[in-house]
């Protein structure tokens, strides 16, 4: 499977085209954002019955590098990349369980959870960060004057690139506002070794700063900006449906931030559907924080404008973005999609992850701003008992401890949750104790 090839692409209808070995992030002619486009006639050339064999063998194998969600789709992927120039720790093939418990509290029969979080990192950053981090090795391996790799970041996204930088060999630089990630997220760049900034900004700041590092050729951007990230989030699509055997889902709700992660989902359905691995499309949701919430307000507004915003300070960090850099990529798969987005304020998102965790999981704020998209979509009437839905966790919960010790100390601002469970300080005596036990059991039996 030799003759399969990818390229940089602008977005816009110029249609100029970059090798993928290029150190470009916008269009060289009208300034566009550029994708990887791929050979979709030689993909074609394989019929769909082998495609489904061939990523259904290699799932689980422990040839390299096929052990990786990612690259066991090398050929939907970086078709051309040397094998041995793989920066990989077999991340993706992550959980997609069904949510019973939490979906019969809906009402739902068919919900389900795609923990892209239960990963090396702790985040679904890591399943771009491989196919980036593993291009740059292979430019550098074939002459390319690379000297590190930068990015901003709200938390996950330095994780994701500390880490696979470390394991390459290749020095990284994150970028990040100060005082605004967790102490969690803030330690995996440090412990990897990276170069770390605290800047006194946000997210926006930030990226306006490293985009400006980045004009030095020799240190390689990292943001989503850079499509080839793009490459190994849409992934998500292909394990979703692998994992329905090959079915496709009526809902995909996923946060929203910088929005990378929409137009890799769009873009896994749609070359999904060009291959003949699916005959239809599922309804994407992105849910946005209302502190940060600008394709909300465009969606409201039926797509006429968009404008970015000042994102105002969130639970939800990781998506406290007021000027996606992903945006017109986002704007086109909802309209190709028949999308929806939805907003959540504090509380909502709070009280949804809350709620999740009360079933048996253990959420990211970012994934109970999805979840609280999902209630609210319920309520209205939009997805019903029978709809197939798949909400995208996108962190893992540990990252956040922080978030859901204020929620469930009271320390919340502006509102109390629903949910808070208040450890019992009592004397070591024993009829005290089951009398407090036996009271417990009997609220939670009411409830």
């Amino acid at each position: 499977m030799d003759n399969f090839n990818a390229w940089f692409e602008c977005i816009e209808k110029c249609g100029e085209k970059y090798p993928l070995n290029e150190i470009v992030y916008h269009c060289k002619k009208c300034g566009a954002l550029l994708e990887v486009v791929h050979d979709m006639n030689a993909l074609h050339s394989i019929s769909p019955a082998e495609w489904k064999k061939l990523f259904d063998t290699r799932r689980g194998s422990n040839k390299w590098p096929y052990a990786s969600g990612i690259w066991s789709k090398k050929e939907m992927v970086l078709p051309g990349i040397d094998n041995e120039h793989i920066i990989s720790m077999n991340e993706g093939n992550t959980n997609l369980f069904w949510a019973k418990r939490f979906g019969e509290q809906l009402g739902l029969e068919d919900l389900w959870i795609k923990q892209c979080g239960v990963t090396h990192t702790g985040s679904f950053k890591d399943l771009g960060m491989t196919v980036l981090v593993s291009q740059v090795n292979e430019m550098i391996h074939t002459g390319a004057r690379i000297k590190a790799v930068a990015c901003a970041s709200t938390g996950d996204t330095s994780a994701a690139l500390s880490a696979y930088c470390a394991f390459a060999g290749i020095p990284s630089v994150v970028i990040l506002p100060a005082n605004k990630i967790s102490t969690a997220q803030l330690i995996q760049p440090i412990s990897n070794g990276s170069i770390v900034l605290s800047l006194d900004t946000d997210f926006d700041g930030c990226m306006r700063i490293v985009q400006q590092v980045a004009e030095n050729p020799e240190i390689y951007l990292a943001n989503s900006m850079n499509s080839l990230r793009v490459e190994g989030q849409k992934t998500i699509s292909t394990e979703i449906c692998q994992q329905f055997d090959w079915e496709v889902p009526d809902f995909v709700i996923v946060p929203g931030g910088n929005l990378g992660n929409v137009s890799a989902l769009g873009k896994g359905f749609l070359e999904m559907e060009q291959m003949g691995l699916i005959d239809k499309r599922p309804c994407i949701v992105v849910a946005q924080a209302q502190k940060a919430n600008p394709l909300y307000l465009a969606y409201k507004a039926d797509f006429r404008s968009f404008s970015s915003i000042q994102a105002a300070p969130t639970y939800a960090s990781a998506i406290q973005i007021g000027d996606p850099v992903s945006v017109q990529k986002a704007i086109r798969i909802v309209k190709e999609f028949n999308g929806i987005v939805e907003e959540a304020s504090e509380a909502e998102l709070s009280d949804a992850a809350a709620l999740g965790d009360r079933a048996g999981m253990l959420n990211c704020p970012h994934t109970g701003v999805a979840l609280a998209a999902l209630i609210k979509l319920v309520n209205s009437g939009i997805i019903k008992k029978n709809h197939r839905t798949v909400v995208l966790s996108t962190a893992h919960g540990l990252k956040f401890s922080q978030f859901k010790v204020d929620y469930h100390d009271g320390k919340t601002t502006g509102f109390s949750g629903k949910y808070r469970n208040v450890p019992l300080v009592l004397p070591a005596d024993y009829p005290r104790v089951i009398s407090a036990v036996e009271d417990r059991i009997k609220q939670i039996s009411k409830a």
